[in-house]
C-alpha cells in the first residue's frame, strides 16, 4: 500500500464535509483489510466526528472486531495503539474503544479456557503485556457490563488471571467503576459496599468520562436501596452539567428523575437524549439506542398520565372527605339543638304540670307553694342542662376521634 497517500489523503479530509469524511474514511479503512495490513499513520487527536487520522482508524478497528471479536483482536488493538496513539489521547481512546468494541460484540463472550489461553500469550509476549492485558480486560468486562452479568463480572474482575495481569492498571477510575457496576447488580453484594465503589470513583480527580458513565450504569441498573433515584437522578445532573452533549448522560438524568417521579423533568431530559443522539449508526448502535430511548419516553410518559391520575383521585378523595366532615358537623350540630329543644321541651311541660298541681292544693300556704315550685323548676332546668352538656361533650368527643 502507497501509505504516503493514504497520509496525504487524509490530510485532505480535514476540510471535507462530513459524508465525504465518512465514506472517503470507510474505504480507505477497507483497503487496509482487504490487504491485510495494520494502518501506519499516527493519531493524535481524541475527536472521533472530524479527525480522519482518528475516524480511519476505527473504522479499521471496528471491522476486525466485528470479523474476528476475540482477545486476540483485543491484544492486536493494544499493540497498535501503544505504537500510533499519541500519549496525550492515548487513555480516552482505548476506553472508548475497549467498551465501545465490547458493546457491538456482547454476544460473543469468550469461555474461561479461552481467556486463560489469551492470558498466557500476553504475559509471555514482551514487557507491555501489561497494558495490553488492561485493555483485553476491559474488553472482556465491557461484554460481561453490556449482558448484565454482575456476578461473573465482579468475579472476573477479582480473580482471573487477565484483570491480575493488568498489574497497576487494577487501580484505574474505569476499573474501580466497573466494578461498583457488578455489585450494584449484584444480589450478593450490599449496598453499602457498592455505593463506597461507587463514591471512589465519583470523588476521584481522575474520573474519566467512560468511569462516569459506567458508574451510573449500574446505579441505573442497581438492586433496589433507599435514596437509589435521588443518588442516580443528582450525579446524573452533575455529569450532564459537564457533559452538556452526551445523549447517554441524559439518558441517565431521565432515568434517575423518572424513579424519582419528576416525570415532566424526565421528559425533558429524554428528548434532548434523542435529539442528541447521532443520526447515523457506525459509532454506537444507533437503532437499539433510539429504541431504549423511546422505551424509557414511553414509559415516562405513561407514569405522568398515572401520576395525574392518582392527583385527581387524591383530590377527589380529600374533597369528598371534606364534604363528609362538613356534612357530619352540620348533622352533629343539628342533634345538639334538637336535644337542647327537646329537653327544654320537657322540662317545660314538666314544670307547667308540676306547677299546676301544686297551685291546686289547697292545702299548702302560698309561700310553701311558690318554695316548692321553685325548687321543682331548678330541678328540671339542671336536668336539662346536664342532658344538653352530656349530649355536647360525646358529639365532641366523637368528633375528635382518630378515624384509624
Amino acid at each position: 500500500m502507497d501509505h504516503a497517500l493514504i497520509e496525504s489523503t487524509l490530510g485532505e479530509l480535514v476540510a471535507a464535509n462530513s459524508r465525504e469524511l465518512e465514506r472517503k474514511c470507510e474505504q480507505i479503512a477497507m483497503s487496509y483489510l482487504a490487504q491485510v495490513v495494520e494502518p501506519q499513520f499516527d493519531v493524535d487527536s481524541a475527536d472521533f466526528d472530524r479527525d480522519p487520522h482518528l475516524i480511519c482508524a476505527d473504522r479499521y478497528w471496528n471491522h476486525r472486531f466485528r470479523a474476528e471479536p476475540t482477545l486476540t483482536t483485543a491484544v492486536a488493538c493494544a499493540g497498535w495503539m501503544a505504537e500510533h496513539v499519541a500519549a496525550a489521547v492515548h487513555e480516552p481512546i482505548l476506553e472508548k474503544w475497549a467498551l465501545g468494541y465490547a458493546f457491538i460484540t456482547r454476544d460473543s463472550v469468550e469461555s474461561a479456557g479461552e481467556i486463560a489461553d489469551a492470558t498466557r500469550d500476553i504475559v509471555a509476549a514482551d514487557d507491555s503485556a501489561c497494558n495490553k492485558a488492561y485493555f483485553a480486560t476491559l474488553y472482556h468486562a465491557g461484554k460481561l457490563r453490556a449482558d448484565f452479568f454482575f456476578d461473573e463480572l465482579a468475579q472476573f474482575l477479582d480473580s482471573s488471571p487477565l484483570a491480575l495481569a493488568a498489574g497497576p492498571h487494577r487501580e484505574s477510575v474505569l476499573f474501580t467503576a466497573l466494578r461498583a457496576f457488578a455489585a450494584f447488580g449484584s444480589r450478593r453484594t450490599t449496598a453499602e459496599y457498592a455505593c463506597q465503589l461507587f463514591d471512589q470513583v465519583w470523588t476521584s480527580p481522575e474520573r474519566t468520562y467512560a468511569a462516569t458513565d459506567v458508574a451510573l450504569n449500574g446505579l441505573a441498573y442497581s438492586v433496589e436501596f433507599e435514596g437509589r433515584a435521588a443518588l442516580l437522578r443528582d450525579r446524573a445532573a452533575e455529569a450532564v452539567g459537564l457533559h452538556p452533549n452526551s445523549h447517554i448522560l441524559h439518558f441517565r438524568l431521565a432515568t434517575g428523575r423518572w424513579l424519582c417521579g419528576d416525570h415532566d423533568d424526565a421528559l425533558i431530559s429524554i428528548d434532548t437524549a434523542l435529539r442528541l443522539l447521532p443520526a447515523a449508526g457506525w459509532r454506537v448502535s444507533h437503532e437499539l439506542l433510539q429504541g431504549q430511548y423511546l422505551a424509557r419516553r414511553e414509559a415516562i410518559e405513561v407514569a405522568r398520565v398515572q401520576a395525574r391520575q392518582a392527583a385527581v383521585e387524591r383530590e377527589n378523595a380529600e374533597r369528598t372527605e371534606r364534604e363528609i366532615t362538613k356534612l357530619a358537623e352540620t348533622v352533629r350540630g343539628s342533634v345538639v339543638k334538637v336535644i337542647e329543644g327537646v329537653s327544654i321541651f320537657a322540662a317545660v311541660i314538666a314544670f307547667a304540670v308540676g306547677s299546676l298541681n301544686i297551685s291546686l292544693n289547697g292545702n299548702l300556704s302560698l309561700a310553701g307553694r311558690l318554695w316548692i315550685i321553685a325548687a321543682f323548676g331548678g330541678g328540671l332546668l339542671l336536668f336539662a342542662l346536664l342532658v344538653i352538656g352530656g349530649t355536647w361533650a360525646v358529639l365532641h368527643r366523637l368528633s375528635r376521634r382518630d378515624p384509624d
